[in-house]
């Protein structure tokens, strides 16, 4: 699943907040249930228009990553969460409205990895029998048995 949140109307302060942005990408995974594997890494930005400038930044997580991407002269955040394990969506998106004070976001949802780790059992035994018979046809085609 990767969640996309693109947040408007946010605290300029807030956003602009180095140790903010640290400390939620520290403890947001463990309060979406997610497992963290790395510090944060955080940093600031100034692009060449000075209202792109604003702080970016990531932590690694076991079931993927999460990163946050701060925009305070526009007032706009942009999040990402993406992990191969499911996670309630809505108290995420709470979390970082909370933090940003937001007045109104965006969400989408992408469902990633459909091919080899279906979510509904019918295409999942499509696979796997798809997957069964290149194996036993590359058995025979090497003139051996399943179980050689």
């Amino acid at each position: 699943m990767h969640l996309t949140i693109d947040g408007y109307g946010g605290d300029r302060a807030l956003l602009a907040d180095e140790n903010l942005v640290r400390d939620l990408l520290d403890r947001y995974p463990g309060e979406i249930g997610m497992t963290k594997i790395s510090v944060p890494h955080v940093m600031p930005y100034v692009g060449i228009k000075p209202e792109d400038w604003g702080v970016s930044g990531f932590v690694l997580i076991a079931e993927s990553h999460i990163s946050v991407h701060t925009f305070p002269e526009r007032g706009y955040v942009w999040v990402d969460i993406f992990s191969c394990k499911d996670f309630e969506a809505g108290s995420a998106m709470e979390r970082v409205q909370q933090a940003f004070g937001l007045q109104r976001y965006e969400t989408h949802i992408l469902d990633r990895g459909l091919l080899e780790y279906p979510h509904e059992v019918e295409p999942a035994v499509t696979i796997a029998g798809e997957e069964r018979e290149q194996i036993t046809s590359s058995y025979a085609s090497a003139g051996r048995g399943p179980s050689a």
